[in-house]
């Protein structure tokens, strides 16, 4: 209740500052309008309608009096009153006028009137008194009431820049200990990242200790890692267990718009946690303040990131001393530039990574074992076989993949089993795919089915020229099944579904494999169309192996002696030099290609039917295909292996 009183009267003090200024604003505003509100209002009623003055002659006899004010200056004005009324009615005229009306109207009618003293002036000056005689005054007046909006938004410009603005400011969140959820037990794995936390509780909880060995100086703690692998869990966690509170703001919220603006944020941030004492400051998607400073000529651009170095440098005073800041980044210093001076100020830094086979088996165990009793088929259900086709998924996305399953449960009223998942992963991983696209397209359709035949036989190509059995390539294959399905995420007709390789340092030769599989399309459908029937869905597979290409040519330099990044060289000279190399290594890759597909020419045309007519066709059926047809495989490719060249400069 206490903290809950004291974000009570932060909140009513904001908003009292801003009704403050409102009101004064208010104030000024009718202030300077009043004699306009008046004309509603008061018994004084104004007129410069010359004939109320020539129908005196008529209505002589109901006058209480009538005065002239000031009748040589160049507006005098009529001042009279009906008996009984309790209106004061005022005409202004030209003095030209006055002079016919004085003439024409009061003395040939005997009307009596007298000149208005200055003491009756004083008191109504504010209708009486010539603009002439007060310009000061009424130029002021004037001048207000045109720019009174004006000078209203300029009040609130300087009010924003001074405070900010309740709900445009960054937004963060106090969360006590008792109010975080979980603890590190619900981090799957992990167990290198979890005995990093540990020390670094350790440290916190015996800083006496550290200062003995002349560590004085705040943990600032950086988390690295893809998103969804756990940072921001893992934050929530270790305040539990410290019972310190969570201050949890967005990296993002600092770009306030204005220049200052993020500085003024991270410092009433800081504030608020001294103000706390002992807890942990959480800035997620913290990515941008580590980008090296001076990259624009926009100096003010580094302010938010100086003011951050100020901070993390050192407590500033004893009030700061329980204060730990947390940032976590999407990326890290190996995978992007960041300043050197802002990674200095971490003394502590966690990598966090993309769960492994056992560990992603282990997760979705978890996640699964939420479920009500009887939804999940246990016995039916490989986690391992999940676990493989999940690969390079965070724990983020694999409890997606989970939820997903369960919405196909409810909707189809079924139990959750290995098939269940793996159409779970499709949906969550491509989204949907549609038949109806390309029901009646048979053409289309078979040129589909040629296409992703061409990949799947070159991902198995080199397995079998190596003399392996089909029980042995099955189980090298990272093949999920084979789709002549439209999907519009990704705007493909046709698609070949793989799991996932934990193991990312790729060889030359893996690379090259790589290269030839994303070929085995369009060399598929040269064999069967001629070079001139290849169809622009060759496109995105042409896109990525180039890139591979360029990868392993000028950047890794793989077929040179010089190991270098000529991409960090600016070889603008050289550029031709450089497109021809990659041509010829992909000149090679592609022929090599297109003479393996040939020998599956007969295979691809015996399985073609099959799969367009069931439109889907898994890895076990497929390879159960290829053993009814073990004969005419092994038939064409019993031949002499086909040898790429050996690391040869290109």
């Amino acid at each position: 209740m206490p903290n809950l009183a004291k974000l009570q009267i932060a909140f009513k003090n904001t908003y009292v500052r801003v009704g403050a200024v409102m009101l004064l604003a208010l104030i000024v505003w009718m202030a300077f309008f009043r004699g306009d509100v008046a004309q509603d209002t008061s018994p004084i009623v104004l007129s410069q309608n010359i004939s109320e003055i020539t129908a005196l002659a008529a209505k002589k006899d109901q006058l209480d009096y009538l005065m002239v004010a000031k009748p040589l200056s160049e507006s005098p004005r009529y001042i009279f009153k009906f008996k009984g009324a309790s209106e004061l009615h005022v005409v202004k005229v030209p003095s030209t006028s006055h002079l016919s009306l004085e003439r024409e109207v009061l003395l040939k009618n005997a009307i009596p009137y007298s000149i208005a003293k200055d003491d009756y002036l004083a008191s109504h000056k504010a209708v009486l008194l010539d603009e002439g005689e007060n310009s000061a005054a009424a130029q002021t007046t004037a001048f207000l009431k045109r720019h009174a909006f004006d000078i209203l938004l300029i009040a609130l410009i300087i009010y924003a820049l001074k405070f900010g603005i309740p709900g445009m400011g960054m937004n963060t969140s106090v969360i006590t200990p008792d109010k975080l959820k979980g603890s590190m037990d619900d981090l799957i794995g992990m167990e290198d990242i979890k005995q990093e936390v540990l020390h670094l509780e350790d440290m916190i909880r015996n800083r006496a200790e550290y200062k003995s060995h002349n560590i004085d100086k705040p943990f600032n703690v950086m988390l690295t890692g893809p998103a969804g692998t756990g940072k921001t869990k893992l934050v929530g966690y270790l305040a539990k267990k410290l019972n310190v509170p969570l201050i949890q703001a967005s990296g993002s919220a600092l770009e306030s718009g204005f220049v200052g603006g993020g500085s003024k944020a991270l410092n009433a941030l800081y504030r608020k946690a001294c103000a706390k004492g002992s807890c942990i400051i959480f800035l997620d998607e913290a990515q941008t303040l580590f980008m090296p400073r001076g990259r624009g000529e926009k100096k003010w651009e580094d302010d938010t990131a100086n003011t951050l170095l100020g901070l993390l440098d050192g407590v500033k005073s004893d009030k700061g001393a329980g204060v730990i800041w947390v940032v976590a980044s999407n990326f890290d210093d190996a995978s992007s530039e960041m300043d050197e001076a802002m990674l200095r100020r971490f003394s502590v830094k966690i990598n966090f990574r993309l769960p492994n086979k056992a560990e992603r088996g282990a997760l979705l165990k978890s996640f699964l074992s939420h479920k009500k009793e009887g939804l999940v088929d246990w016995n039916d259900l490989d986690l391992g076989q999940v676990a493989e086709m999940t690969a390079n998924l965070s724990p983020a996305l694999l409890e997606t993949v989970v939820e997903r399953a369960s919405m196909i449960s409810i909707q189809e009223k079924t139990i959750i089993n290995t098939d269940l998942m793996f159409r779970a992963f499709e949906r969550a991983t491509l989204g949907l795919t549609d038949r109806a696209t390309t029901a009646e397209k048979h053409k289309q359709r078979e040129r589909v089915a040629l296409h992703e035949l061409g990949h799947f036989f070159m991902q198995i190509d080199p397995y079998l020229r190596q003399g392996m059995s089909l029980e042995q390539v099955k189980e090298k294959s990272h093949l999920l099944k084979i789709s002549t399905e439209s999907v519009s995420k990704i705007g493909a007709l046709g698609y070949v579904l793989n799991s996932g390789d934990d193991v990312s340092l790729r060889t030359l030769e893996e690379l090259e494999q790589d290269v030839i599989q994303l070929y085995g399309g369009v060399a598929a459908e040269e064999l069967f169309y001629g070079a001139r029937g290849i169809s622009v869905g060759s496109q995105n597979d042409i896109e990525k192996a180039t890139k591979m290409l360029n990868l392993m040519v000028n950047r890794l330099s793989m077929y040179s002696r010089s190991k270098i990044d000529y991409t960090q060289l600016g070889r603008d000279s050289s550029g031709e030099q450089s497109i021809r190399q990659v041509e010829a290594k992909s000149d090679e890759l592609y022929s090599y290609t297109l003479g393996a597909i040939h020998d599956y020419k007969a295979m691809i045309e015996s399985i073609k039917d099959t799969l367009l007519d069931q439109y889907v066709l898994s890895k076990d059926a497929i390879f159960a295909l290829l053993e009814e047809r073990r004969e005419l495989l092994m038939a064409h490719i019993s031949g002499p292996h086909l040898k790429l060249c050996e690391g040869a400069a290109v």
